[in-house]
């Protein structure tokens, strides 16, 4: 991918994931780099008539604040162990919103970000290996509860790292 749209955390949800990290980092666990956010969506390209059409939709949109309580991994060759956010009414309406801005209007759509089979989180570790995966549990136990505020929502170049706050 080369476009994800992010909400990015607020300085006190930031300096709490990034204990986290270090608690990860502690145990020997590679992290992930970068600035913690959650991904509403991720396209090959998100043109920039999309993008103003985003800025118009987002305007008109109360993004909530996160409950981020739940520490899993996805499976597959790229592990990633991660903070779920609790998934709510409105969290839900903010994903579907800017899914109908994208939708048809972006190019190679990652489907992994798609309303139904989307599954909010920040990833705090990816690569891992089955043996990196059970001591990052480990380090990250009991699972923390954070109520996340979100500074902002932008769009992040995954191969670059610029962010564009919308």
């Amino acid at each position: 991918m080369a476009d994800a749209l992010d909400l990015y955390f607020d300085a006190t949800t930031e300096a709490e994931v990034r204990a986290l990290l270090r608690r990860l980092t502690g145990a020997g666990v590679p992290v992930a780099t970068g600035r913690p956010h959650l991904t509403l969506a991720a396209a090959g390209s998100i043109p920039e008539r999309v993008r103003r059409s985003l800025r118009t939709e987002l305007r008109l949109l109360s993004i909530p604040d996160l409950l981020l309580s739940t520490v899993g991994a996805s499976s597959g060759a790229d592990r990633t162990l991660l903070l779920g956010a609790v998934v709510d009414a409105e969290l839900l309406a903010v994903h579907s919103a800017v899914h109908d801005v994208l939708a048809g209007q972006v190019l190679n759509p990652s489907a992994y970000h798609f309303p139904g089979g989307w599954l909010p989180h920040c990833a705090l570790a990816t690569g891992l290996t089955d043996e990196q995966l059970g001591v990052g549990f480990a380090a990250l136990l009991p699972p923390p509860a954070l109520r996340a505020g979100v500074a902002g929502v932008a769009i992040t170049e995954t191969r670059t790292g610029n962010v564009e706050f919308l």
